[in-house]
């Protein structure tokens, strides 16, 4: 073999450990939440890139929504092992879906756009399956942050919700964080000024690109006071 062609051999075979090094070092960050983390999450993952291995949960190529907490009970353990698993932080949220109205006595839960209609999930069993969820979150030895759910509008919208609920739910979660000293990522007091300026308009409940990327920079400040 030629010096050079050796030398270059050599030096290929030498950037394989350094690669999986890197990527070992890394700490490994799971998402779990609606579509409004569905809306943050590439901007997470593209400020952490150097730092950390971001996931969350997907369905046939897609980001998955994760939706209520019915579905967080009924799903926790399948996510928990995206990826392998074993992971140094979970950044989760769970409201919005919650406490949407839904058609009553439509068995697939359609959405409702009325205000008789009942929550997909009252605060009394959004509580209860947040307890369930995290005690299976606390389990994997993750250090945990919630996210608290973000502000809706007073006016009108497709899917009716109402923003006095999102401040009772708010405030179940608050409990259940509470009692296990799980951190809380203020998200709802971040946005509540500011939401003409980072949700779409009119009255939506996601937000605009400079609205995502602004919730992933909490997200990002949050997660990292978590591993300090």
């Amino acid at each position: 073999m030629k010096r050079s062609t050796f030398l270059t051999s050599l030096l290929g075979l030498a950037t394989v450990p350094t690669f999986a090094a890197d990527a070992a070092a890394k700490k490994r960050l799971l998402i779990l939440g609606d579509s409004i983390s569905i809306g943050y999450t590439p901007y997470v993952q593209k400020m952490l890139a150097n730092e950390m291995v971001v996931i969350r949960p997907t369905k046939d190529g897609k980001p998955e929504n994760c939706s209520g907490t019915t579905s967080g009970v009924a799903n926790i353990d399948r996510w928990l092992q995206l990826d392998g698993g074993k992971w140094d932080v979970i950044h989760f949220n769970w409201g919005l879906h919650d406490l949407k109205h839904v058609k009553a006595g439509d068995a697939k839960g359609a959405a409702s756009d009325l205000a008789t209609d009942p929550p997909q999930a009252t605060v009394e069993v959004y509580e209860k399956n947040l307890r369930e969820i995290v005690a299976k979150l606390k389990a994997t030895g993750a250090k945990l942050v919630f996210a608290a759910t973000t502000p809706v509008t007073d006016e009108p919208m497709k899917v009716y919700r109402n923003n006095a609920d999102v401040i009772r739910y708010n405030e179940a979660a608050l409990r259940v964080m509470k009692d296990n000293n799980i951190p809380v990522n203020d998200l709802y007091t971040f946005v509540k000024p500011r939401m003409k300026e980072l949700q779409i308009q009119p009255a939506n409940v996601h937000f605009v690109p400079a609205g995502s990327e602004a919730l992933a920079a909490e997200v990002v400040k949050t997660v990292k006071a978590a591993l300090q």
